[in-house]
């Protein structure tokens, strides 16, 4: 709720801002420019065409701004970066708004381009990012007075985390961390930590603590060498947790891995499991929702035709529906062309071989070719999963993978997609230890997302695709 308000104010001063900026910009045209074109003093009248652009730019710009994560983390802004953020939306905006909007607009000159583009540029940039500063400031020193702040709970109990809430508490200007508690990572029977926070059990108890608590940030205190309890607690923490953040070590510092921007506060790193930023996961979204419409659009005679195939080689459904985990862990239904014959499959799940009896010769087409996956463009419209991603498993495999490799939850963090890293450099696993095996290549993934991976990803089983290898 706090948050929501919070983005409901950033969207008022920006939608403000930008019917500001396009009203001085139409006024400036009228009073300077327009004159200079037809030779005598245009009179200042706000037409249709005026109305209307107030109307369409908000929504223009609310959803450039959107797309490039202007909203996301709302109280965690840092002035600079919102200057450099709101001067890249302002550039890219302006330009498609000139562009779209200008540049038909008849001129005695280049120079009058030149004015206009800039102007608009320089209203809208000022009046967005003055609003922008006024409210980020006014954040930031409610935070310092400890008017806001974010529910934390400290992992471990070492003298590092002591040291840790020692400093938090005496800060003349906090960074907003409201320790709840602490959880511990071993038996011992006394805790320092005890002194300043209460002891809220192992942690084990994360999960349960995170939601009784409504904890939204987590610290990290132990040795970073403990590379084991690391991943169990990363693993064992909420996917929707804030952030996570981890006390640097000297080890940390000179193998460069402890990176933070703070200055007056706690030296905490942000443990980052590689995930896109904001502005690339939407384009991301918006690239798989655009894409799997055309190929929809594209392949659906190349469906006819395999449905027709299907039902004259075999008896069952065209369609083949299977259970598989989601992103967060959420169960979802997988659509698939039929590639088997009717009741392939009895009580136990069964892993699909190269020369599997189970597979029709049509099925064993389609799978050298992957066609049997064109129903996932269907999954990917429906938010269930992307177009570049780990490969959906069923539940009764991800357990008994969980048990060699508990971190295999951590792709739980991504929506699955129809082609994966470890589908283009593995292919199909045939038994649970290829799983494994294949894993190495989604979590390499997991550490590396960006769009230019998953561009390459895309080339890669396109070319494997038409070679009918069937990666």
């Amino acid at each position: 709720m706090r948050k929501n308000l919070q983005v409901a104010r950033y969207l008022v001063f920006d939608i403000v801002a930008v019917l500001i900026s396009w009203t001085l910009f139409y006024v400036y045209r009228k009073v300077y420019v327009e004159p200079e074109i037809f030779g005598y003093q245009i009179p200042v009248v706000f037409d249709d065409k005026f109305y209307l652009a107030l109307l369409v730019l908000p929504a223009f710009w609310i959803t450039i701004y959107s797309v490039s994560g202007q909203y996301a983390n709302v109280y965690r802004k840092s002035r600079l970066l919102e200057l450099g953020g709101t001067v890249m939306t302002s550039l890219i905006g302006v330009t498609v708004i000139f562009f779209l909007l200008i540049l038909n607009d008849w001129i005695p000159d280049y120079r009058t381009y030149y004015k206009l583009y800039f102007t608009l540029l320089i209203l809208h940039f000022g009046f967005t990012y003055l609003f922008r500063l006024i409210l980020t400031t006014r954040t930031i020193h409610r935070i310092h007075k400890r008017i806001i702040g974010f529910n934390t709970i400290i992992v471990g109990g070492n003298e590092k985390a002591v040291r840790l809430v020692e400093e938090m508490m005496t800060q003349s200007r906090p960074a907003g961390n409201k320790i709840i508690g602490f959880l511990t990572v071993d038996d011992g029977d006394n805790y320092p930590l005890e002194k300043y926070v209460p002891n809220l059990g192992s942690y084990k108890d994360l999960q349960k603590v995170i939601r009784e608590k409504d904890i939204e940030e987590i610290i990290i205190a132990i040795e970073s060498s403990e590379h084991q309890l690391l991943s169990e607690i990363l693993i064992l923490r909420e996917k929707q947790v804030y952030a996570v953040w981890g006390i640097p070590d000297l080890f940390d510092i000179l193998s460069n891995t402890a990176k933070t921007s703070t200055i007056l506060g706690s030296p905490l790193l942000k443990i980052s499991n590689g995930l896109m930023p904001v502005w690339q996961e939407n384009v991301k979204r918006l690239l798989d929702v655009v894409i799997s419409l055309l190929a929809v659009i594209i392949f659906l005679p190349v469906f006819i035709v395999l449905a027709i195939g299907i039902k004259m080689s075999s008896e069952g459904p065209v369609l083949y529906r299977q259970e598989r985990i989601g992103r967060f862990g959420k169960p979802f239904t997988i659509l698939k062309l039929r590639t088997m014959i009717k009741n392939a499959e009895t009580d136990v799940p069964l892993l699909s071989s190269l020369n599997d009896s189970r597979i029709t010769r049509i099925g064993q087409f389609m799978r050298r070719t992957h066609l049997d996956e064109l129903p996932q463009f269907i999954n990917v419209i429906g938010g269930q999963m992307s177009l570049v991603g780990p490969r959906p498993e069923r539940k009764y495999y991800i357990d008994q993978i969980a048990r060699v490799a508990p971190y295999v939850v951590l792709l739980q963090e991504l929506r699955p997609g129809i082609t994966s890293w470890g589908q283009v450099k593995y292919g199909y696993a045939s038994n649970v230890e290829e799983m494994v095996e294949r894993l190495q290549f989604d979590m390499i993934y997991l550490k590396n997302i960006s769009l230019y991976v998953d561009f390459k990803i895309l080339i890669y089983t396109i070319m494997e695709c038409t070679r009918g290898k069937g990666v």
